[in-house]
């Protein structure tokens, strides 16, 4: 008889972290879909990254003398304007087309990741990952459908994003293990902080009660997935982890259709299934070489 081998306590703790990590995500992108018509994308950003400076400067307190000092300044100023520039694509893209649509779009990352570091690392790319970054970009295009009624230059920024977020993972990659996470966790936080900070008073409305509580959810979302993600790749592995990600294109468009009415159209569908399929297909090949 064969046996399936069940995951041990350490990766099941693993998987639950990142579910929630994902979960939280979710929570945070729905939010941000309400909020920023109400407001503006800058005051979503705004407190997505001051959320996160607060929280993990609180966590690293006693040693935050050590944490916050950094052998490749440069580097992680680049690092934390990447990942700001792929929220902020992504926040816009959010406030204008529907959730399920941004994020799909938002997960070609993967294979994007997977070229980018065969072209500037220097890693293998056989025909078989040619073959799932082709079918990833067919499924965006599937999504966007340029050329057609449906189609609007808003649905190209959850792929700038995609684009900025992979320039992040590489620049992450090309440092390897030279930085403490929570480095890198404080920087991404202060830089975004202290770059909104400057921009925030020209684009400040009053807010009302509902538009404050959502403010404290993006916020708290926000920070809480990304204290989740750490807890789940220092518990797993993170080609183990990988294929939980594609749990957020079911929560994006179920809070699309409970929260927002938007249901996706059959060729949406069809794109994603194809995206989230290429991206797992690339997972298999990165974590079975042979």
């Amino acid at each position: 008889m064969t046996h399936v081998a069940l995951p041990g306590s350490s990766e099941r703790q693993a998987i639950l972290y990142m579910l929630a990590a994902v979960l939280a995500f979710s929570v945070m992108d729905a939010t941000v879909k309400g909020f920023a018509p109400r407001v503006g994308v800058l005051p979503a950003l705004w407190a997505r990254y001051t959320g996160q400076m607060i929280v993990v400067t609180l966590l690293v307190l006693p040693r935050l003398r050590s944490v916050a000092r950094t052998r490749r300044p440069g580097t992680q100023i680049l690092r934390s304007a990447l990942l700001m520039g792929a929220t902020g694509f992504f926040f816009t893209g959010l406030s204008l087309i529907p959730l399920t649509e941004a994020s799909a779009l938002m997960s070609v990352n993967p294979v994007l990741i997977t070229l980018g570091a065969a072209l500037f690392l220097g890693e293998r790319l056989g025909p078989r990952r040619i073959a799932g970054i082709v079918a990833a970009l067919v499924g965006a295009f599937l999504v966007i459908r340029p050329g057609s009624a449906v189609f609007t230059p808003a649905a190209l920024l959850p792929l700038g994003a995609a684009c900025c977020y992979s320039s992040y993972v590489l620049i992450t990659r090309r440092i390897g293990a030279d930085e403490d996470i929570w480095t890198s966790l404080f920087y991404t936080g202060t830089v975004g902080t202290l770059v909104l900070s400057a921009i925030i008073p020209f684009a400040w409305t009053p807010l009302d009660t509902t538009s404050i509580l959502m403010m404290l959810v993006i916020a708290a979302a926000g920070t809480t997935g990304q204290l989740f993600l750490i807890r789940a790749f220092t518990a797993g592995e993170a080609a183990m982890l990988a294929p939980y990600s594609y749990l957020g294109l079911v929560l994006a468009a179920l809070w699309g259709l409970f929260l927002y009415g938007e249901i996706p159209d059959s060729w949406t569908i069809l794109g994603a299934i194809v995206i989230s399929s290429a991206g797992l297909y690339v997972w298999y090949r990165e974590t079975h070489r042979n």
